[in-house]
């Protein structure tokens, strides 16, 4: 794999559990580095979204990436019972990477935290550090009622225009 600079951010794959997932726990590093990389190809994944919840997370994703090249699934995977489908999940992930193995490989994967107390998030993470084994990979935290948070390595400074359109 290339050394990663500035300049070679080609490919990002951005993974969560549910449809609000990555936009909560990552939604300003997402517009700062695709403002950053605006030629990089995106693969927006949301594991668990079914009806409503699909709906929404289409629209969502559609919405920061505006103007990126790349493409977005939504699985129906059952929301919080992930750990009960890890077997289908871990295949879904594992042929992911086959395909990006014949495809461009992401220079950057963002996915949950591992010690996250949500069962979905948690296995997620899990599965994306078995499935890319040989990719850098980002881990976020998705502020919660059980206020798990970790002690974070890494802060990505965020503009204010940046910000309010995350919030947006």
């Amino acid at each position: 794999m290339t050394p990663l600079t500035p300049q070679t951010v080609d490919h990002i794959l951005f993974l969560g559990s549910h449809a609000d997932d990555i936009e909560i726990g990552c939604g300003g590093t997402v517009l700062k580095l695709l403002e950053e990389h605006p030629s990089a190809r995106v693969t927006w994944v949301v594991l668990c979204a079914a009806g409503e919840r699909r709906a929404e997370a289409q629209a969502s994703a559609e919405n920061f990436l505006a103007g990126v090249s790349g493409e977005i699934i939504i699985k129906d995977f059952r929301d919080r019972y992930l750990p009960y489908q890890g077997e289908k999940v871990k295949d879904f992930l594992h042929e992911l990477a086959q395909k990006f193995a014949s495809d461009a490989q992401p220079d950057l994967i963002f996915t949950h935290r591992r010690e996250d107390m949500h069962q979905d998030h948690r296995l997620t993470a899990e599965l994306t550090w078995n499935a890319f084994r040989n990719h850098l990979i980002f881990e976020y935290e998705i502020p919660k009622y059980e206020g798990d948070l970790g002690q974070p390595n890494v802060f990505v400074p965020i503009a204010k225009a940046v910000c309010q359109r995350k919030v947006d």
